[in-house]
């Protein structure tokens, strides 16, 4: 655990148990802090009981206290903490911040921020994996596995890579970045800013926080993206300001099973970047790049069976995130994307998808949306009406042929069908073993399983 005695003896609130929160109340009390702490729920209050004082923030008085620890997940713009911290003169900060004021206490290190609308756990997952192929000592954290509070400090020359969400920026103040990253940006999580420009906005204070000597690298495929890169190689020289497409190792990509389709082109380009910036060789991340395995979820391969491939892209839970899922499966002797494809609609159209439809061979429609959705790409492609997964899966798999993909991309969140995209993606992958097992079975192989669905 990052411990500080820049914690010792001042006073903090902490509003939000869940892990981050949690975690944060442990890091400030055995770094010699008085913790006030709160949670709606019971049981995470109840476990704190005895070592923490016990109340809600926003409504006791928060004279002398050091800041306000609250979870990402607190809307700022309509929670009551906000304006009662203000009143007080008190900061209102996330586990981040708690990390970059520790951070002068921690042996010699270098920090490298990830964020964007898309991509970001990949890019973070992926340069973590370059990092730590280079031998280099590395942890990983932010939006992305453990907090990064709760994981034992680095020995010296490590890298801490942090996901970092807009919300986590918001509740920033002071993380100076060796290498700050923005991938893309695309409007998202309006309820919770004044507009695309507030969000935007959001995301650029990552770099406002860094040195002028510090490392900002930038996506290209966005003109707001591209806008921040320019302001910032205005404010500190463009030799501190690098812009990657990826076009520069696209003949490389074929060699990546992990890392398919023009989305995973840029978080490569931007992973090689910034592993360029901290040191690493080409004859370093090379290498790596080809033994990324991926994280589950994001065009996860599940397996081949026959020739066919099948992907798990559960995580795509909007029609922008599917589409670079169907460009990165482009025609060879005829389209070959059997798409399973619907849950729960973000909206009423897939026209971000649109330019892709020629890669599709047959589209199998689920949940809540497969009836919009099949209407929609009745037109363009060959439509199963499939309903449920297990059926989608089934007759993906007997219409595949060699050199097919089925993939699940569904455009659309879970919660129609299943608790979140994981469980969703977990399902896939549980289907699919279950079907190869009963083909097996078929041959006279033993079977390991019961019937699939």
């Amino acid at each position: 655990m990052i411990t500080s005695p820049a914690f010792a003896g001042r006073r903090y609130a902490v509003l939000g148990l869940a892990r981050s929160g949690m975690t944060a109340v442990e890091s400030l009390l055995a770094s010699g802090a008085q913790v006030t702490a709160w949670d709606s729920r019971e049981e995470p209050r109840r476990s704190l009981e005895g070592r923490v004082d016990l109340a809600d923030p926003a409504l006791i008085d928060l004279k002398g206290y050091a800041g306000v620890v609250v979870s990402p997940g607190v809307p700022l713009n309509k929670h009551p903490i906000a304006a009662h911290a203000a009143a007080f003169g008190v900061p209102v900060i996330g586990d981040i911040e708690l990390f970059a004021i520790a951070r002068p206490n921690l042996p010699a290190h270098r920090v490298v921020g990830i964020t964007g609308t898309n991509g970001k756990s990949t890019t973070t997952a992926l340069l973590h994996h370059l990092l730590q192929s280079a031998a280099l000592p590395v942890r990983m954290g932010g939006n992305i596995g453990l907090p990064v509070l709760g994981q034992n400090p680095l020995a010296p020359g490590g890298v801490y890579v942090l996901e970092l969400s807009s919300y986590q920026i918001d509740l920033t103040r002071s993380l100076e970045c060796e290498v700050a990253a923005l991938l893309n940006l695309t409007p998202d999580h309006l309820d919770r800013y004044d507009g695309f420009a507030g969000y935007a906005a959001s995301k650029a204070r990552l770099f406002a926080m860094q040195r002028p000597d510090q490392v900002a690298v930038f996506g290209m495929s966005d003109p707001k993206t591209i806008a921040i890169a320019q302001r910032e190689a205005q404010l500190r020289g463009k030799d501190k300001v690098r812009l990657v497409d990826g076009r520069d190792i696209a003949g490389l990509q074929p060699n990546w099973p992990a890392l398919q389709g023009p989305h995973n082109l840029q978080n490569a380009a931007v992973a090689v970047a910034i592993a360029e910036a901290l040191g690493l060789t080409e004859g370093q991340w090379r290498p790596a790049l080809a033994s990324y395995r991926g994280l589950p979820h994001r065009m996860e391969r599940v397996a081949e069976v026959n020739g066919v491939t099948f992907i798990n892209d559960s995580k795509a839970t909007n029609p922008a995130s599917a589409a670079p899922a169907l460009a990165a499966f482009p025609p060879q002797s005829g389209p070959r994307i059997h798409w399973i494809v619907g849950g729960l609609p973000k909206g009423e159209k897939l026209d971000e998808c649109a330019p892709w439809f020629g890669n599709v061979a047959a589209a199998y429609t689920i949940g809540d949306a497969g009836p919009l959705f099949a209407d929609l790409l009745a037109p363009h492609m060959p439509v199963t009406r499939s309903e449920m997964m297990c059926e989608a899966i089934r007759q993906a798999k007997a219409a595949a042929h060699p050199g097919d993909v089925v993939l699940l991309s569904p455009a659309c969140a879970s919660f129609d069908q299943f608790r979140d995209y994981e469980a969703r993606g977990d399902s896939f992958r549980q289907i699919v073993q279950a079907l190869i097992e009963q083909d097996r079975s078929a041959d006279g192989q033993p079977a390991r399983t019961g019937e699939p669905c």
